[in-house]
């Protein structure tokens, strides 16, 4: 059953590999994107950019009509806090799951009129729905990836921050700095805060957004220490101080925790996998000992 599940599983994950890349070669978004960027003029780039997102290509409003509301909001949050990879585009993804839901449906015509066993079918119905929701998986995976990076990278980059601001930088200059220093999510993160308010958002919208783009405890502490700097006139460089060494503290706490965590993590395979092995070479020459001296008697 676990060797029929497995090939189950391996089968989907090909299919759905061959649906992506067939789909990147015919994608009409991808081929204006690369055709904007074979191009000089930037404003050409950003009016084709707003034409294709103000008018959906026939397959795209199809998906988005045919996708449940929930469906839309749960992948649309989890694409968002994995930072928007520009290879997974929303619609492309949801274009997908109603191509695998079609694939899925003529798949299930054909296994019902063959009557195949009752165990066939409920594999087959677990495939199409490990299928049908393996964007959002590894949507929130990336996501998970991503917010783990943003809370190694935090303490470092207030680290950078603090210098910054005690060098006689303002706080926008320094975290404008950091950001074009910086190399990982946060850093992106501080590029495009320091874009919203350069945009004409004030600090504290521009704030409130990195939050809701990110799912970091820490960061969204920072923030609201940030934003009540500002409200009261507190000096940033002792906030950005104090939450520095905090952020470190943490850092510190969090890897003592992951270290005291690996004994039990390590018991599993010792008992499993290490101690039979061990008994068998260390007591096996004895029993066979044992056996033939009862066998010679």
């Amino acid at each position: 059953m676990l060797g029929m599940i497995a090939a189950a599983l391996t089968i989907a994950v090909a299919v759905g590999v061959m649906l992506w890349n067939v789909w990147q070669a015919f994608d009409p978004t991808r081929r204006l994107t690369q055709a904007n960027l074979a191009r000089i003029g930037t404003t050409e780039l950003i009016e084709d950019a707003n034409d294709a997102v103000a008018t959906r290509e026939p397959l795209e409003e199809l998906a988005y009509k045919l996708t449940p509301d929930l469906v839309v909001r749960v992948l649309d949050r989890q694409l968002t806090l994995a930072g928007r990879p520009l290879a997974w585009p929303i619609a492309k993804l949801l274009q997908l799951k109603l191509l695998w839901a079609a694939i899925a449906l003529v798949g299930t015509t054909i296994v019902s009129l063959t009557g195949p066993p009752p165990l066939v079918v409920l594999l087959f119905v677990v495939v199409t729905v490990v299928g049908y929701f393996l964007p959002e998986l590894l949507a929130h995976n990336a996501a998970q990836k991503r917010s783990e990076r943003i809370g190694l990278e935090l303490a470092d980059t207030l680290d950078q921050m603090t210098i910054a601001v005690e060098a006689g930088l303002g706080f926008d200059g320094a975290m404008a700095r950091a950001g074009q220093n910086g190399r990982g999510p946060l850093a992106e993160e501080l590029v495009r805060t320091q874009q919203d308010i350069a945009m004409g958002s004030s600090r504290k919208d521009a704030f409130r957004a990195l939050t809701e783009r990110t799912d970091v405890t820490d960061l969204r502490r920072f923030v609201r220490a940030v934003i009540q700097a500002d409200t009261y006139g507190i000096s940033v460089a002792g906030i950005l101080h104090t939450q520095a060494d905090e952020m470190r503290l943490k850092r510190r706490q969090r890897a003592e925790e992951q270290a005291q965590k690996v004994p039990v993590k390590v018991l599993a395979p010792l008992m499993l996998c290490i101690l039979p092995v061990l008994f068998i070479v260390v007591m096996g020459p004895a029993v066979l000992n044992m056996m033939e001296v009862l066998g010679g008697m």
